[in-house]
Formats: C-alpha cells, structure tokens, sequence
C-alpha cells in the first residue's frame, strides 16, 4: 500500500510514549480513552525500523506525586527548584502493575525502553529530559548514533509527555511529527490548547495516521 510519508526509512523513528496502566481507563490517572489509540499504536509500529518505548517509572514517595506534600490535591501546582510542578496521583511506581505497559500494547520490534521519572526530587514528561531541562535520558545520542533524523511521536498524554517530548526533540535538532490521531490528552486546565501551541511554534509538524498508513 503506497504510503505519503517515507516513514520506513533508517533515518525515522517512532517514538511511542507512556501507554502505561495507570494513564488508561482505571488506572491511577488515567487519560480519557487513552486505550482507544492502542490498536493504531500496534498498526503503525510496524512501519519503523526504529522503535523506542519510554516508560513512565517513578520510585515511590516522587517530589510529583500530591501525595508526598501534605494538604494538596491532585493538578495543584507548587513551585520547585525546576519551576512550576503540576502534582498527580500516585501513578507508575516502580514495579508495580500500574506502570507496565498496556497487556493490548503489541510492539515487537521496539529496539530501546527509555524509563523517565526515576529521579524521586525531579519529575520527568519527556523522552529527553527530565523536567529540569538540563538532565539528559540520553535518548538524542542514541537516535543519532542510529543516523536517525526525523521523530514521530505517539501516546499519552498529549498535552503533556507527548508535547514535552515533542518540544525537545525539536529542540535537539530532529524534525519531528506528532500522530494526533495516536494521542489522547488530560486537558487541564487549557493544557491541551497551550501544548499545542508550543508545538507549533517550536515547528513541530501534526499528522493523521492515514498519513502513514497510506490510507488517508
């Protein structure tokens, strides 16, 4: 089937964000049908010689988490050292069934699981950094080293780990693509609206699946 975008060529890669228990329906918070994009997840996968899944991973007790700061609520915002933190439930934490991938997720050839948030005094959305904008994952260097150039990027959350991934892949140089239709998002707030605004104006380009498909 003749596809728009040359999406199978060595120098692509997709990177699947975050479809984890605990931000699907039930889960510890959980993205609006955020299960809904799974079966496409598993028909674009394949498409990519390169795949890179990132995992939430938070170790419990996370700076993140409302928990950890007595008398706050979940999507209260406090002010860290890193700057303006949106405090979650207790989500994804290490080891437990709620950070595992989805049991539908069916990705074969993922090549590199990049697990972010680990640092328990700093929060991690992106595939690259953690939220201090400073401390690499080490996700860049290993694209590059792969000759990779050009990012896709899908999953959960949208407005959140998809964009902030999104924002500094552009940031390290990758032209990079996000998959609207692969994604779902919180929208807290005017999240989703700021998020895709960002995303713009850093130059990141919106697609359809069909796009890559070819059956747009």
């Amino acid at each position: 089937m003749p596809k728009a975008l040359n999406n199978d060529s060595p120098d692509h890669a997709l990177l699947v964000i975050d479809i984890q228990n605990d931000f699907t329906p039930g889960g510890a918070l959980e993205v609006p049908r955020g299960d809904e994009i799974i079966p496409l997840v598993n028909r674009l996968a394949p498409l990519f010689r390169n795949v890179v899944q990132a995992q939430d991973w938070h170790p419990a007790g996370h700076i993140s988490f409302a928990s950890s700061h007595p008398g706050k609520k979940p999507f209260d915002i406090i002010e860290l050292p890193y700057g303006p933190q949106v405090l979650w439930p207790d989500h994804c934490i290490q080891g437990s069934q709620g950070a595992e991938f989805h049991p539908a997720l069916d990705i074969p050839n993922t090549q590199l699981i990049v697990r972010k948030g680990g640092n328990p005094a700093v929060d991690s959305y992106s595939a690259f950094y953690e939220a201090d904008q400073q401390t690499t994952t080490g996700l860049a260097g290993y694209l590059r080293e792969k000759g990779v150039n050009t990012v896709y990027v899908v999953g959960l959350a949208l407005d959140f780990c998809v964009a902030w991934t999104a924002l500094h892949a552009r940031r390290e140089g990758f032209a990079t693509y996000v998959v609207l239709d692969a994604c779902r998002a919180i929208d807290s707030d005017g999240s989703l609206e700021q998020a895709l605004s960002d995303m713009q104006d850093a130059g990141v380009v919106f697609i359809q699946s069909g796009q890559l498909l070819g059956d747009a």
